[in-house]
């Protein structure tokens, strides 16, 4: 059976046994659901350790706590393997398409947890390569709504993006979350920059189907005062820049990438906030990205 969704306006649909125990397992897909038709991409779903002949591309290597992704090329395709952290046996493997229209993510047991970090992880990367020359980046970011305005969160893990997020929805009046992790950016057809909600929002569980204006991009670094000041374009670029998911290995996801990310950078105000976890930090941000 097929299941048919769409984030950021790119259909894409999810296949496999009607019996498979991980549909019960996706909520946070449900708000997403969308009729059939045509799609982007498409993701089987196997159960099955599936060994494959490979040459490695890339590795996603870091502390402990970091999931595991490794690249390789394949007879077939791209292939990649994934685990929760550098330290654990690989628990899903993607095959995919060269032009990343088609993919099968082969489960490898485990329970409920480990095969939706499988699943997830593979419509994630799919999205980003898929998506990346149509105008649209998968952020690492968390993101709040205010005044019919969306504002993300940027930084290195473990900088308090999240924590920001926390503190406008307590001390800025009428701010809700959007998406605590990975939310979407997408240049429309009016030239306009929007963010999106989506499917996979990291420990929090934000699954949000909703569009708004982006209003600005906050890269947060934590200081032992408050300090905010507006990004030139140059240093902007490079903030979404390191934010945003992609292949640049391949010439024609990295030129959509930079495509995008010119006129994000361009179009939306990105400042820079050194910053305490303090009510008073995001009364500061809030104040100064809400002006622009």
């Amino acid at each position: 059976m097929s299941r048919y969704f769409a984030v950021a306006g790119h259909r894409f649909f999810i296949e496999g046994k009607e019996d498979l125990p991980l549909w019960s397992a996706i909520d946070n897909y449900l708000p997403f659901r969308a009729a059939g038709g045509s799609c982007l991409f498409g993701l089987e779903v196997l159960q099955s350790d599936r060994q494959f002949t490979k040459e490695a591309v890339f590795s996603q290597g870091g502390k402990d706590e970091e999931q595991r992704l490794d690249l390789y090329s394949t007879q077939e395709g791209w292939l990649l393997e994934m685990a929760p952290r550098k330290d654990m046996d690989i628990c899903a493997s993607m095959l995919f398409s060269r032009d990343y229209s088609r993919a099968q993510v082969y489960l490898k047991g485990g329970g409920p947890a480990l095969q939706r970090f499988g699943l997830d992880n593979s419509v994630m990367v799919l999205f980003a390569f898929a998506t990346a020359a149509l105008g649209t980046l998968e952020m690492h970011a968390s993101t709040v709504s205010n005044s019919g305005k969306g504002y993300l969160f940027l930084g290195r893990s473990g900088a308090g993006k999240s924590t920001h997020s926390r503190l406008w929805l307590q001390n800025v009046p009428g701010s809700e979350l959007v998406n605590d992790d990975n939310p979407v950016i997408r240049v429309g057809d009016d030239g306009c920059v929007y963010v999106y909600g989506s499917p996979w929002s990291g420990k929090t569980p934000c699954y949000r189907n909703v569009c708004l204006p982006a209003g600005a991009l906050v890269d947060i670094r934590q200081a032992p005062a408050n300090r905010i000041e507006r990004l030139p374009l140059l240093q902007a670029y490079a903030c979404v820049a390191s934010s945003c998911s992609g292949f640049r290995a391949h010439r024609k996801v990295a030129d959509g990438l930079h495509e995008t990310l010119s006129a994000v950078a361009s179009k939306v105000p990105c400042f820079a906030l050194d910053c305490l976890p303090d009510a008073q930090a995001a009364i500061l941000c809030s104040e100064n990205v809400r002006s622009k």
